[in-house]
């Protein structure tokens, strides 16, 4: 019997020695992120950070249900603070969530929330979220800055659905509401953007993005946390307790049917990046929209049922972009969005402090295409990113442009 104990505490020691080595080889930069974006996530992960002191953080982990009827017992939940996106993740820096932890478990979400202290002398502090599908090994991450050279400071304020879950979508529908909820005043500052943003230049257009050279914004006045606060116009939103702080959350407020198109008019925008120039003037000089992009669709793929398919799929890939990348843009507007419609689901994705990095297979077996989206500082959001333009992503870009042309796309 002793003998049998001890082989078993062998196999612990080993087991537990091999699991501690590969955590550590692992850091943030390191750590594949691909899933965040794959089209057949079962999750979705959010991290919403609230600053309730210069050093002190209430974390928002908040997880939401993608696949039908998850269950809690299937996923392993652990969270760090990391120094940096070098620094190696070990098991004595992380800490696990269980069932005990959770604030919320909904339809749609479970949501934990831990507060932490950070050493004063911290100039760098990363809040790291994994998520492991024990059942296929799959493993969901999000990280989110608390310090960095991006980010001066956070709002000691946040919002939140009816439930009084954490809002964690990039975008609101007009007609509904939000609860603001702070730790600070009492009121929340509400500014309002009317502007609508062109669409961004191919990856191998160098040339710099027009500018606006003015921006025209409504401040709204202030209105009363805890009382809802409905969006009414199309648009993106600005809140801030404090305006003289340097940050805020931005929320872009979008038409009813968002993520989704709206109308033959918005279709007909989105049809760029496949489009020449010439049969996008066309569409948009057409009188009946809805009769010039049947036709449109018929002459690109010369089959009404791979037209259909194409259809489906390209509008498909519209609403992923939407739902992920958009800011005060659409995210179908973005550099990532843009990328993510044509090219797909990046393979890889890659975090830095200063910028993300998307990988996909090149012309032949042996080469990678990678895109780097550089990280822009800007008090309306910490995650704002574009995209690092060069004529090498020309044969990549139009070979893909093809594929969907012809029906072919592998995604």
């Amino acid at each position: 019997m002793n003998q049998k104990f001890t082989l078993i505490a062998l196999f612990l020691s080993f087991f537990s020695f091999c699991t501690q080595s590969s955590f550590a080889q692992k850091t943030l930069s390191q750590t594949d992120q691909a899933l965040r974006y794959s089209l057949y996530s079962r999750l979705g992960l959010k991290i919403i950070p609230v600053q309730e002191a210069e050093n002190r953080f209430k974390l928002q982990f908040v997880i939401e249900k993608i696949e039908e009827n998850p269950q809690f017992n299937d996923y392993s939940f652990s969270y760090a603070v990391l120094n940096s996106y070098e620094e190696e993740i070990t098991p004595e820096a992380t800490v696990l969530l269980t069932s005990s932890d959770l604030k919320a478990d909904t339809e749609r979400h479970w949501f934990f929330e831990k507060s932490i202290d950070l050493d004063p002398s911290q100039n760098t502090a990363i809040a790291f979220l994994s998520v492991l599908d024990t059942r296929q090994g799959d493993e969901y991450v999000y990280h989110a800055d608390l310090k960095s050279r991006f980010v001066d400071e956070l709002p000691n304020f946040g919002a939140y659905f009816a439930n009084a879950v954490p809002f964690d979508q990039n975008y609101i529908n007009q007609s509904e509401s939000l609860l603001f909820k702070s730790s600070g005043g009492p009121s929340i500052q509400s500014f309002y953007y009317p502007r609508k943003f062109d669409v961004p230049y191919p990856p191998m257009e160098t040339r710099p993005a027009d500018v606006p050279k003015e921006l025209e914004v409504v401040n709204e006045g202030d209105f009363l946390s805890n009382i809802p606060k409905s969006f009414d116009r199309e648009g993106y939103y600005f809140f801030q307790s404090d305006t003289s702080s340097a940050s805020g959350i931005l929320l872009k407020s979008a038409h009813e049917a968002f993520p989704k198109v709206k109308d033959w008019d918005e279709m007909i925008q989105m049809v760029t990046y496949i489009s020449t120039r010439k049969e996008h003037e066309t569409l948009l000089m057409a009188m009946d929209k809805k009769k010039a992009l049947d036709e449109y669709w018929i002459s690109i793929t010369r089959n009404p049922e791979v037209a259909k398919e194409l259809i489906r799929n390209y509008f498909r890939m519209v609403e992923f972009a939407n739902i992920l990348f958009t800011d005060f843009k659409e995210g179908w507007k973005t550099d990532r969005g843009m990328v993510y419609i044509v090219m797909g689901p990046p393979q890889e994705v890659n975090f830095f402090e200063d910028r993300e990095v998307w990988s996909y297979a090149g012309m032949d077996a042996s080469s990678k295409i990678k895109f780097t989206f550089v990280r822009a500082k800007t008090i309306l959001t910490p995650n704002f990113y574009t995209l690092n333009r060069s004529r090498a992503y020309q044969p990549i870009w139009f070979k893909n442009i093809s594929q969907w042309r012809s029906g072919r796309t592998a995604f």
